[in-house]
């Protein structure tokens, strides 16, 4: 149940997180140019109202449909989503948040459905009139359905935020929001629920103080100024000085997360100072105009309405000064506790707030991620889908471009070069990268983990290995005879790259154009695979350049110099959506024999080779 809230709340997040500066810019100009800001400016406050009404909606659902539906199904999300915001008078954040990942998951359902069964050259009308029918549709559904709706859902909490700041009853949220902080469901609160209710709030009088439920400092600052002037321990003790800099200043609330885990009392004190100072905050009238994320003190006060500065300021020192008092007698009756097991603790914790599969022995899906997500992670999910395949584990072994990486992935496998890409696309997902796809340790010990989860597990029902990708094993004419050079001379890995590039052109496969942006691919990451093969392709934008699909295959018996490694086969690649994954699939589990892959390094006729992917 936790796991469970807890991806929810990551998801929720991951939305709203690669856009907050975009709230961030909402509120600086709401704070310096509405009637009652720093610098008065009526025309630059028109800016106001279509940011708040239709651009950060907007983000939020182009960013929940890309999750779940890719670049397709971020336009299907914004598109949707101009619906519920036309058809509510309210500040449609909460609908964005539902519409955007729903119209990804239709697209993606419809992307599933047609699959292969599109004709050649047809591929881009369909893709386009299904994103504009079915975008259509469902912005008529949001116009008249889901918009209402939402507007409902959030009066209702709204109201019941203003029935518990009627009855000064919301300082006692903090005997909630301080525990879920120290359980990663922080981002989940504050991002699913505080941040859509302060917009309202905020759209009405210019300042909510849901925005100070979360994110002040001052109880964890004073956390941290315990643990430095009383703990016994000497490494928890000169830890903490660093720790109160990255906490306050720089916002990372996690800092102080192991501090409270090595003495769990000790979460009374941020509790206590959270009751305290929300209170003062109402009594005071106080409210930020926008969120404050980061959580650091420079946030907090920049967001914070013309002549309140000193009026929010005290607040986070009235949260420090209560949250010190409470927790010194705490850390000094403690003992000498020790911090790197509340930080091993902590790390678990965090593990399995992300859904991750160590904290709760679960992986559900395996994500193999490239640049383009066109040929290496292909190959790369075929051969391990195949090698884990009798552990009969039920995982789901799938590829898809670094920057499309779905949200339900627990884990992305993917080349060290990309992985910040990959952080920024999947940061719910546990993250292993390699040198290459084919064999690399890191593959070896994820295999590994899995083994030993299956052999500790007992019995498991037989399940099947699942691909999102293609499962037919046919040539279907995408290699040809042709296409097929054997025994090439040794050349340099670019004079290597150009030559497949030119035959793929020669045989009508892609537009000249094709060549260089392959060499450029080649300059992003490597496309060398392990095992003596390479598989150059062209850079995602170059999809536009690739008339068909094919593949072709020069052999260098003496091999191409990929860095430290030998290429002895190397394949072209130039791909029209899915098409060519089937034969990839077919390629990466015949190459998975030793056998085989010799027979491809030695044969002398274009048919020998073609035969063994029929």
């Amino acid at each position: 149940m936790k796991n469970s809230i807890q991806k929810f709340g990551k998801f929720l997040s991951a939305m709203v997180m690669p856009n907050i500066g975009a709230f961030i810019a909402w509120g600086f100009i709401t704070a310096l140019f509405i009637e009652a800001g720093w610098i008065p400016n009526e025309r630059l406050a028109t800016l106001v109202d279509p940011m708040l009404k239709y651009l950060i909606p907007t983000l939020i659902a182009f960013q929940g449909g890309r999750m779940v539906g890719g670049d397709r199904g971020g336009v299907m999300g914004a598109v949707a989503t101009l619906g519920v915001i036309a058809g509510s008078e309210q500040t449609m954040l909460i609908g964005a948040m539902a519409m955007g990942p729903f119209a990804g998951l239709v697209i993606k359902k419809f992307d599933k459905a047609v699959e292969g069964k599109i004709p050649a050259g047809f591929e881009m009308l369909v893709n386009n009139f299904s994103v504009g029918i079915f975008g259509m549709i469902l912005a008529i559904i949001g116009y008249y359905l889901i918009g209402p709706v939402m507007a409902t859902i959030l009066a209702i909490l709204t109201a019941g935020v203003e029935i518990l700041v009627t009855n000064k009853l919301l300082p006692f949220v903090a005997i909630f929001v301080e525990p879920a902080k120290v359980l990663f469901l922080n981002n989940a609160i504050n991002h699913g629920i505080f941040t859509p209710i302060g917009i309202e709030q905020a759209a009405e009088t210019g300042k909510s103080i849901m925005y100070m439920l979360e994110a002040n400092p001052g109880p964890g600052l004073g956390v941290l100024l315990a643990y430095w002037v009383f703990s016994k321990d000497k490494v928890t003790k000169s830890s903490a000085p660093g720790a109160v800099i990255i906490h306050f200043f720089g916002g990372i609330h996690e800092i102080y997360f192991p501090y409270v885990l090595m003495n769990p009392v000790i979460i009374i004190a941020p509790i206590v100072a959270s009751i305290v100072t929300i209170f003062y905050y109402s009594i005071m009238g106080a409210g930020l105009v926008g969120p404050a994320s980061p959580g650091s003190i420079i946030a907090f006060l920049a967001v914070a309405p013309k002549g309140e500065t000193l009026k929010v300021l005290i607040g986070v020192v009235l949260a420090a000064a209560v949250s010190f008092v409470v927790a010194s007698p705490i850390v000094k009756l403690s003992g000498n506790k020790n911090l790197d097991e509340a930080t091993d603790k902590m790390k678990n914790m965090k593990a399995e707030a992300k859904g991750l599969a160590k904290a709760n022995g679960e992986i559900k899906k395996i994500v193999f991620a490239c640049d383009a997500g066109m040929g290496s992670s292909a190959m790369g999910a075929t051969k391990f889908r195949n090698r884990i395949a009798p552990l009969n584990l039920g995982i789901t072994v799938i590829n898809t471009s670094v920057d499309n990486v779905p949200a339900d992935a627990d884990v992305v496998v993917c080349q060290a070069v990309l992985q910040d890409r990959a952080k920024a696309s999947a940061p719910q997902a546990e993250l292993i990268t390699i040198g290459n796809f084919l064999a690399d340790p890191n593959l070896d010990a994820l295999y590994a983990s899995l083994e030993a989860k299956a052999s500790g597990a007992g019995e498991q029902p037989a399940a099947e290995v699942k691909a999102e990708t293609a499962t037919a094993t046919t040539n279907n004419g995408i290699m040809v005879a042709a296409g097929i050079k054997t025994g090439q001379a040794s050349v340099s890995k670019e004079e290597a790259i150009t030559a497949a590039g030119k035959l793929l052109h020669e045989l009508g496969y892609v537009n000249e154009s094709y060549i260089p942006a392959m060499l450029e691919r080649e300059k992003t990451v490597s496309t060398y695979m392990g095992l003596g093969v390479a598989i150059p392709h062209g850079t995602s934008e170059a999809k536009d350049e690739v008339k068909k699909t094919g593949i072709v295959l020069l052999q260098y018996p003496e091999g191409v110099d990929f860095g430290d490694e030998k290429a002895y086969l190397v394949f072209g690649i130039a791909g029209i959506g899915n098409e060519h994954l089937d034969l990839l699939a077919k390629i990466g589990t015949v190459i998975e024999e030793e056998e085989n892959l010799d027979k491809l390094k030695k044969a002398t006729t274009p048919e020998e080779i073609l035969k063994m992917f029929q």
